[in-house]
């Protein structure tokens, strides 16, 4: 391995590390409102990623997203909750992620013989048969006014307010606290999976059909269960994501898991890059926390209302769309590749001017030259 190489990657591992040790900083200097942020979206780039997996990897368009996401929110719930089996915690939501996998699995016929906007149009039907099902099915779900979720218990420890009662470094950890600490493990986890799913043979498989299924099928991809598995990998993705959302809402209720949630994500995975878990990140951070601010901060902006006023034009939520719809406008034009690929532009611009920018030369003293003789003169 060569020494630049080496050091490469010995940088990378440093800012790696940086990056870890400031994503722990959050819960000892914000308050609640802020780690709330930080919450919803982890988890939205947890279900962003797997949707960037099947619509930028795969090249498949869903619209289906939020209805594994209320499979994986009400799998929990259910499971670890009464009514219901009352299954311990973690092992409920293992369940309903295995649960949204299935419900992945038995849609994948579907996904495996129908492409492009007929996909779309097909996953679009099951939200409707979702949202149904949830108003519907008061026993399970709770109705309209949705479920209490039960909180996450791990060897004896609760991610709640108390039970046991947790002061660290002088700072009480309450929910959001530790809530916090579990995104973190569930993002990375989600992060080096999927990051390490591209990477292998079946990422660049996936790669292959979104280019030209024809000569992927050439070259020997069998693309039926390609794209079969890719759905049912997004689809636990998105469990995984409903699983943390629950537990970071505390009550789950039917009108979440609606199209516009749908939307949502695809909103996340244009603006921050198809295909990359990066691009898939920052999608999902500038998309869930944008509302947010902009109703924490409503009564400071201009031509927006605050929440539970009738005077003004805009509400903080539809003022947000109007942003982030004007972004996905302008990532389209300009930047099709979204915040990611410009991200990489920016990058590799930055370094071809280091490369060209020429080292300061060096002057070397010449050695001293001996003295010049004088001719002696013949008589």
């Amino acid at each position: 391995m060569s020494d630049r190489l080496l050091a490469a990657l010995t940088r990378r591992r440093a800012a790696l590390l940086l990056l870890a040790v400031l994503l722990c900083l959050p819960p000892f200097y914000l308050d609640a409102f802020w780690l709330r942020i930080g919450l919803f979206s982890m988890a939205a780039a947890i279900g962003a990623t797997g949707l960037a997996l099947l619509s930028g990897t795969a090249g498949q368009l869903s619209l289906g997203h939020a209805f594994f996401l209320a499979v994986g929110a009400y799998g929990y719930t259910w499971l670890a909750g009464e009514p219901g089996p009352g299954l311990p915690p973690v092992l409920a939501a293992l369940l309903a992620v295995l649960l949204a996998g299935a419900a992945g699995g038995l849609f994948s016929p579907v996904a495996a013989r129908v492409k492009g906007i007929y996909l779309g149009i097909a996953t679009l039907a099951l939200v409707f048969l979702g949202h149904h099902v949830l108003l519907t099915a008061d026993s399970v779900t709770g109705g309209f006014n949705g479920r209490s979720v039960p909180p996450l218990t791990l060897g004896g420890f609760t991610f709640a307010e108390s039970d046991p009662e947790l002061t660290v470094l002088g700072v009480p950890f309450g929910a959001e606290e530790r809530l916090w600490f579990l995104g973190l493990a569930l993002f990375a986890f989600t992060w080096f999976t999927a990051r390490g799913l591209l990477r292998s043979r079946p990422g660049r498989a996936l790669a292959a059909l979104r280019d030209s299924e024809t000569a992927a099928a050439v070259m020997g991809v069998d693309v039926a269960r390609h794209r079969s598995a890719a759905f049912v990998v997004s689809s636990m993705y998105a469990g995984l994501a409903g699983v943390l959302l629950a537990l970071a809402f505390r009550r789950v209720v039917p009108d979440y898991f609606s199209l516009a949630l749908s939307v949502d994500y695809l909103a996340m995975i244009v603006i921050g890059g198809l295909g990359s878990v990066a691009g898939a990140t920052a999608g999902a951070v500038f998309v869930t926390a944008l509302p947010l601010l902009m109703t924490r901060y409503a009564d400071q902006l201009p031509l927006v209302t605050a929440p539970g006023t009738t005077e003004g034009a805009v509400g903080p939520t539809e003022a947000a769309r109007y942003l982030y719809g004007a972004a996905i406008v302008l990532v389209l034009l300009y930047a099709p590749d979204g915040l990611h690929g410009l991200a990489r532009r920016v990058r590799d611009r930055v370094r071809r001017r280091r490369s060209r920018t020429p080292a300061p030369e060096t002057v070397v003293p010449s050695p001293p030259q001996p003295a010049a003789r004088p001719k002696e003169h013949t008589p």
